[in-house]
């Protein structure tokens, strides 16, 4: 699914849950709504942030969470990525299944190279940001992947408004 720039991306078994629930051809609000529809009593919502962590970004993200926390009634939790891997990221994959995941990838606007090496760091994170999506899947999460494209900011908006439509 791509609309407005963000593109969602899952793995087999979400992808197919969230088809049944938002249509094949539905919009991103719908694509959102069917994931937040599978938060129940006793879940939790986290946010999965492999971007530039910025008081802007996390401004846009705080209220998405918010929005998601009055709405649904249910715990939430922001994480910047890669770092939350060494914390809360054990317990998403470890831990009992209730949550519900939103992981946010974005394209590096500037990337370094790693010294020495014929990758970048953008590389690593973004091998990061899958690999984490892909054992989320394998343990049977509800997990969903919000890629953003080179304009943060602008896809932060995007996301956040359509997460609050999502939510109404």
């Amino acid at each position: 699914m791509d609309e407005g720039g963000i593109r969602l991306f899952s793995d087999e078994k979400n992808a197919a849950e969230l088809r049944a629930a938002a249509g094949s051809r539905g919009s991103l609000t719908e694509w959102l709504r069917a994931h937040l529809n599978r938060l129940k009593v006793g879940d939790y919502f986290a946010t999965l942030a492999y971007i530039e962590m910025s008081a802007a970004h996390e401004k846009e993200l705080q209220a998405l969470r918010l929005a998601v926390r009055d709405r649904k009634r249910v715990a939430t939790c922001l994480g910047f990525g890669p770092r939350f891997q060494h914390s809360t990221g054990q317990a998403y994959k470890g831990g009992p299944n209730t949550g519900v995941f939103l992981q946010i990838t974005c394209d590096d606007v500037e990337d370094l190279s790693v010294p020495g090496h014929k990758y970048t760091f953008g590389v690593i994170k973004g091998a990061q940001a899958r690999g984490d999506l892909e054992v989320l899947a394998q343990r049977g999460r509800r997990v969903l992947r919000a890629h953003l494209g080179p304009d943060v900011g602008k896809g932060l908006s995007t996301l956040r408004a359509s997460v609050q439509q999502a939510l109404k």
